[in-house]
């Protein structure tokens, strides 16, 4: 999955064998960026953010980005 797929704003992939693990990188590369003052990405955070505010929202943003990646054949997962 890309970082711009997963609600960040570049074409960085990332792939793992679980959802868990593209979140925990998708969190990394926000963190990087934020720390590089990279203002697109800074803003697709306060994006975020502003959703984690209501759980029924994160709730099914994170539901339908499981689903994606469940879409996405198991040899992608793996490439790395």
């Amino acid at each position: 999955m890309t970082c711009k797929q997963l609600g960040g704003t570049c074409e960085k992939e990332f792939h793992a064998e679980t959802f868990d693990e593209i979140a925990e990188m998708s969190k990394n590369h926000g963190m990087e960026m934020y720390q590089k003052h990279d203002k697109d990405h800074i803003e697709a955070m306060k994006k975020m953010k502003d959703g984690m505010n209501n759980p029924d929202t994160m709730k099914k943003w994170i539901k339908s980005r499981q689903k994606e990646f469940d879409a996405v054949p198991e040899d992608r997962h793996k490439r790395r």
